[in-house]
């Protein structure tokens, strides 16, 4: 990527070369080719993918530097997102973007709001990565504007202008990770490779894969999961490696999810070729009852295990299901077969966010791969109050102290929400992260869908008092008067969407003959 000097030398043997671009500015063309400095989703998948090994490199050595991301259902989402890190911790260092399968599928779909079941359309995932990256691109270009516009002025001045000349040459990109959710890959191996170029071509450098049945799959929160056999979730990490591959990816990151904690269902046996493989470990898993051939039902499935004949318990719906209490031991063998399998993290969806349950996971997991890092969902179909408070109530119980003030069958009563055990549980809440980074291996820590969330509260706030007695008052009062006091920039929305940018290249395209904008006409004035 070119600084803004050498641009401007580059520009400047090329006017020598061809001649004839007496109208080209070297320095407004190297202005220009600094703000667009990524031209390619490739281009974006190789500096991001560096950016994470190299974080996932730092949180080895000190987990307290862990990364975060929210997930983003548009571009503009992503880059508001970008915009106040940068405002309120002046960089987008461990700051990621995540783009979940849920809110592509209930937000983007042409078939409208849908389950997260796998059903939208493959490229809505795609396109909504190549939008997200394009306006944390315009993100860049806008700030970059605003300082040339700066550097200009400070010129025509005859001031000093190394200060705005530093921040031009050092300054940081909105362009952070995306970590990306292919769901079980839409299809088989082959679907699976086709989907994770497209998805990297658009910019994303890390993908997230589920060991779910892809014509099957469910949200992770949801019931009715049926996950496969090894040997058909290793064909996908593969798929997606030689994808990286391919396409010159190669610090590509791959997510290895496993929903075996909460599945009770798998879709296929797997064949064993001898004691104590793979396969034969699956099966173990299986739920199976004795059999003789003469007990045996007309068209049984059965199997030699163990030295036996056994009939594996399948359903109506000829699935089969495991033994209980397998799951944690499922989930562990997941991972330890996607680290040996060329999986960088690994995703355990749980039942709760609790922190002991994920270290007792992780713990046995390391057991085997000691580097064993997760990226973990505090997802919003946890209810984290209501979490909490239960653990902080069975904390106090265990310690002996008196808890009969408050009645656990209704521990969510807001009657609750300014006593003792609400500080306790909130403070859970606020350290959670940095707890599960310190003691169970949560590298990456992101939120699914709060922005699905956050537009229903506003909306619902805004819509209250706008249709009600307040009127204008509930937007004044309520949004942008907040913005303003806040300094949120997007209160100058006719700026945030490019109109300054564009009034700037009208100006070097056109000169004085540009038609521009800006000017004392323009209301956004208003808000300076």
């Amino acid at each position: 990527m070119s600084t803004y000097t050498s641009a401007i030398e580059r520009v400047r043997e090329l006017k020598a070369k061809y001649g004839n671009w007496e109208h080209i500015s070297e320095t407004d063309a190297a202005r220009m080719m600094v703000q667009n400095r990524f031209k390619t989703g490739l281009d974006i998948a190789k500096y991001t993918a560096k950016i994470m090994r190299q974080d996932m490199a730092e949180y080895d050595q000190d987990t307290s530097k862990y990364t975060q991301s929210l997930g983003a259902w548009h571009g503009f989402i992503a880059q508001q997102t970008m915009y106040a890190n940068k405002k309120h911790f002046g960089t987008t260092s461990k700051k990621y973007i995540y783009l979940s399968g849920w809110m592509v599928a209930a937000l983007r779909s042409e078939f409208g709001p849908l389950p997260d079941q796998s059903m939208h359309e493959k490229t809505a995932v795609s396109d909504l990565i190549e939008e997200i990256y394009t306006f944390l691109r315009q993100a860049d270009a806008k700030v970059l504007n605003d300082y040339f516009r700066e550097l200009n002025a400070a010129e025509e001045a005859g001031q000093d202008t190394k200060a705005i000349q530093d921040k031009i040459e050092n300054f940081e990109s909105h362009v952070v990770p995306i970590i990306a959710d292919i769901d079980a890959g839409f299809g088989n191996e082959e679907a699976t490779y086709l989907f994770a170029k497209k998805l990297i071509e658009a910019g994303a450098c890390a993908l997230q894969i589920e060991n779910q049945v892809s014509d099957a799959k469910q949200c992770g929160h949801q019931a009715g999961k049926v996950t496969v056999p090894h040997e058909d979730y290793i064909s996908k990490l593969n798929a997606i490696r030689y994808a990286f591959l391919e396409l010159g990816v190669e610090d590509g990151v791959i997510v290895a999810r496993t929903d075996s904690e909460g599945a009770s269902l798998t879709q296929k046996i797997p064949v064993s070729n001898e004691p104590g493989d793979l396969a034969s470990k699956y099966i173990d898993f299986i739920e199976m009852e004795e059999v003789t051939l003469e007990t045996a039902n007309e068209n049984d499935s059965l199997l030699k295990h163990d030295g036996k004949l056994v009939r594996p318990k399948r359903l109506p719906n000829g699935l089969y299901q495991f033994r209980e209490e397998t799951n944690i031991d499922r989930v562990v063998l997941d991972c330890v077969t996607a680290l040996e399998n060329g999986a960088d993290l690994l995703w355990i969806e749980t039942p709760t966010p609790n922190v002991e349950h994920i270290k007792m996971m992780v713990d046995r997991i390391k057991e085997q791969q000691p580097q064993a890092k997760l990226v973990y969902n505090n997802s919003p179909s946890f209810n984290w109050t209501l979490n909490f408070r239960k653990q902080v109530i069975a904390a106090w119980e265990a310690e002996g102290k008196d808890i009969s003030a408050y009645n656990k069958d209704n521990l969510m009563s807001g009657d609750y929400d300014d006593t003792e055990l609400n500080t306790a549980a909130d403070e859970l809440a606020k350290n959670f992260q940095r707890d599960a980074a310190r003691e169970a291996g949560v590298f990456h820590h992101l939120i699914t869908l709060p922005t699905y969330h956050t537009a229903a509260l506003e909306m619902n706030e805004l819509s209250k008092g706008y249709f009600g007695e307040d009127g204008m008052l509930a937007y004044v009062a309520g949004v942008q008067r907040k913005e303003i006091r806040a300094g949120v920039e997007a209160v100058k929305h006719q700026a945030m969407a490019g109109s300054d940018i564009g009034d700037d290249h009208k100006e070097i395209f056109s000169g004085e003959n540009a038609l521009k904008a800006g000017g004392g006409k323009n209301t956004m004035d208003q808000f300076k």
